[in-house]
């Protein structure tokens, strides 16, 4: 396709007709030139191709596919194999049903517990999103399709999503929200980049030209297609000057017409429309050149692949005096509705329409398996009014009773979490916890099997023994479920997100979801494990913790040099050893700690993982290779990411709240900056250099508060560190009114004047 000569024979209208799609699902095409339509589809776990029809929350049927799971567990599996070959497997779906880009993955971030989406989001850590959406993104264009990473940016809620403000600060956007898409586009390099429904601090993310196209593009050098969320438009040739190249779904031609006429009155030079549709076209040629709809799609083997994804996804929380794994034999009570018909997946956009399930029941009865005790089941409540059903928790009652363990299957039902709304409170359905405290009454020897697209309280957790979070685990759930309590499979899920012990311990929880149009992200940096952890909060389970069948140790932790220059790599190693009786997977986490003693900064955040399997008694060296970003913070002077000087300690762990090893390293950093003084610089920023000082202590003469009290009274109410305090922060403007009458506004106008001469670096 020679694309330039395709441009160069279209019609103004024809350009203008390319801004949009022609269909629900599909670009425009233009049979004049040969320019075929494509076809996208909703993901990230799963392909919901909908037929011409489609309505992209899915009233309407999709195709039978497989139900990987969602983000929220996959995750938790801190493994970048592992979601390069689910998405390998996406792609050749892709291939076979002819679906150019798979819309997802998402990463943005888990602010708030209560965020409906947060089933398909990745982690509230920035680092662990890009690494395991760039995964994503790796494995289905291996394929030969494209993604569309999403929503750029700051969508972190439901409530009035199409609408609202999202007003987060210069660093916290950097550091936390955009570093996400950030790692993930620059490695993975998606095909497509989507937009978010809301306005970045006060514009429409899909006319935002600083997100769209002087980061995204200029600083990160992305270089694909941009498209709509579908219906974000607001105002489209703001949209098209601000580098949005496609609307999804179409307008019916009105906003088509609204860039013609703008091209036609010269607001939009035609060159700008001229590269919004050679993107276009790229994106187009580049699918077709590759296209291939006789690749196979085994969904039975897929579904395998479904329920191997789970089992290294699912997170061991709870397993006193070794409940777990449980013995292949004696009577188990399965209780719970979610035995029988699990929970996983979330609702809205991103529903799979399975062409098969697997419960743990069914898992339970399939030879395969091997299971060889006796299952007992009782539903135990209906949640889906939580009316609490007396007649099923007796029989859930007796059920526990008969047996030798108890395993209930609880967690968040359809109506609790969804696109389209946040969630009210971190609670369970009554009707769940009452079943808990019943049965555990009778049944100390109680698991509990969690099915839920983001933390709950868990008021009934010091009265069972056992707890494993399966998340939304996708339709092979059943399986991987048997697996992993009857010990076939060995946990090795890390969570990718914390459990505060209630809502109110959340740092958003005073601003989240915002009033009316306004959400502010006034927490800033401190989101998640950042916050916990700089509180030192108790919490129900941090960051990056996970339970294993088998124990780990870790020792010889080495750096590759003691000291470190921004620009330099350094490698950090150090040995993992299975000391328990089990092959398991070891999840080596690798903090980095920075000093406490200058700009605020978190206690410590994550810059890397390996996930390791290994033999009981075997030991593996695990590496990691950190570059000065690992070190960085966003400085909001100077608009550019910074290293400050300093000794940074290189942390090892199983979560961010168990560190195994450490070691310290003398930090060189981005070297002196230069220091502007204003009109309204405090005495302490000028005091900190003696030519500065000199410069200003002439004008202290007459300062009123700088001589001795006179009498015990005075001396009693402005004390020496009082009015060192005060001259401290006293801003240079001050002195008009406290020097005495003998400063000028001359006087210090040349004064900051002299000061900026000297152009002091620090």
């Amino acid at each position: 396709m020679d694309i330039k000569k395709i441009i160069s024979e279209m019609t103004l209208e024809e350009k203008a007709s390319m801004c949009s799609g022609q269909d629900f699902w599909h670009t425009q095409a233009v049979e004049r030139l040969g320019i075929p339509a494509i076809m996208v589809s909703d993901g990230p776990h799963g392909l919901r191709k909908q037929d011409e029809g489609g309505d992209n929350l899915g009233v309407n049927d999709s195709i039978k596919a497989v139900c990987f799971p969602a983000a929220c567990a996959t995750s938790s599996s801190f493994d970048r194999e592992l979601l390069a070959k689910m998405g390998a497997a996406l792609g050749d779906e892709c291939q076979h049903e002819g679906v150019a880009v798979l819309l997802g993955p998402a990463v943005n971030i888990k602010r708030s517990p209560l965020c409906g989406r947060n089933f398909e989001y990745v982690s509230e850590d920035p680092y662990l999103a890009s690494q395991m959406a760039g995964s994503l993104i790796k494995g289905v264009q291996s394929k030969k399709v494209g993604t569309s990473i999403k929503h750029f940016a700051v969508n972190n809620q439901e409530y009035r999503r199409m609408t609202t403000d999202s007003q987060v600060d210069e660093r916290a956007f950097r550091e936390i929200y955009l570093a996400a898409f950030e790692g993930a586009i620059k490695e993975g390099e998606p095909w497509t980049v989507m937009c978010s429904y809301n306005k970045i601090n006060g514009v429409y993310g899909s006319e935002n030209k600083t997100t769209l196209t002087d980061i995204l593009r200029d600083e990160w050098g992305f270089d694909g297609l941009v498209m709509s969320d579908w219906g974000a438009v607001n105002d489209r040739v703001a949209g098209v000057a601000a580098g949005l190249d496609l609307e999804m779904p179409p307008s019916f031609g009105e906003n088509d017409k609204l860039v013609l006429e703008a091209v036609k009155s010269g607001k939009l030079p035609e060159e700008v429309l001229d590269r919004l549709v050679e993107r276009i076209l790229k994106l187009v040629e580049k699918y077709e050149s590759s296209k291939a709809p006789d690749t196979a799609w085994d969904m039975d083997a897929d579904h395998e692949l479904a329920r191997e994804t789970e089992a290294e996804c699912a997170v061991l929380l709870k397993n006193e005096d070794r409940i777990l794994p449980i013995p292949n034999d004696g009577t188990i009570a399965f209780i719970g509705k979610y035995a029988k018909k699990p929970r996983f997946q979330g609702g809205g956009s991103s529903h799979i329409n399975c062409h098969k399930t697997e419960s743990a029941l069914e898992a339970a009865a399939d030879p395969k398996y091997g299971i060889k005790a006796k299952i007992i089941y009782a539903q135990g409540y209906d949640d889906k009014d939580d009316v609490v059903d007396e007649g099923m928790i007796a029989e859930a009652v007796q059920a526990a009773m008969k047996a030798d363990k108890a395993v209930i299957f609880a967690g968040l039902p359809d109506s609790f979490e969804s696109e389209g709304y946040d969630r009210k409170h971190m609670s369970m359905p009554g009707c769940q916890l009452k079943l808990i405290d019943e049965v555990v009454k009778v049944q100390p020897n109680t698991v509990v099997v969690l099915h839920n697209g983001s933390p709950m309280e868990m008021p009934w957790l010091d009265k069972v023994p056992g707890v494993l979070e399966m998340y939304l685990g996708g339709q092979a759930v059943g399986g991987a479920t048997i697996e992993l309590l009857f010990g076939r499979k060995n946990p090795s899920g890390h969570l990718a997100e914390t459990f505060p012990l209630k809502y109110e311990d959340n740092p958003s929880y005073l601003f989240f979801p915002g009033k009316k149009d306004v959400a502010e992200y006034r927490e800033g940096i401190y989101v998640g494990y950042r916050y916990y952890d700089k509180k030192n909060m108790p919490v129900m389970f941090p960051f990056g913790f996970g339970l294993s069948y088998t124990e780990f140790e870790y020792h010889d932790m080495r750096l590759s040099s003691k000291s470190f220059t921004e620009g330099e790599e350094l490698t950090v190693t150090a040995t993992v050893k299975n000391i328990g009786k089990v092959r398991g997977k070891a999840v080596a986490q690798l903090y980095v700690r920075a000093p406490q003693d200058g700009t605020d900064r978190a206690i410590r955040e994550l810059k890397g993982f390996v996930k390791t399997e290994l033999n009981p008694g075997e030991s593996k060296t695990v590496s990691f290779t950190i570059d000065s970003r690992a070190f960085a913070l966003w400085d909001t002077e100077v608009h550019k990411w910074v290293v400050e000087d300093g000794e940074y300690v290189i942390e090892i762990g199983e979560s961010s709240r168990d560190i195994k090893a450490s070691a310290a390293v003398a930090v060189a950093g981005t070297g002196k900056r230069p220091v502007r003084f204003s009109y309204t610089t405090p005495m302490a920023d000028i005091f900190r250099f003696p030519e500065c000082k000199a410069l200003v202590e002439p004008l202290l003469e007459g300062y009123i508060l700088g001589s001795d009290a006179d009498g015990e009274s005075a001396a009693e109410a402005i004390s020496t560190e009082m009015q060192e305090a005060m001259l401290a922060d006293l801003p240079l403007k001050a002195l008009l009114s406290f020097g005495g009458g003998k400063v000028t506004n001359q006087m210090l106008w040349d004064v900051v004047d002299a000061m900026n001469a000297l152009e002091i670096e620090a």
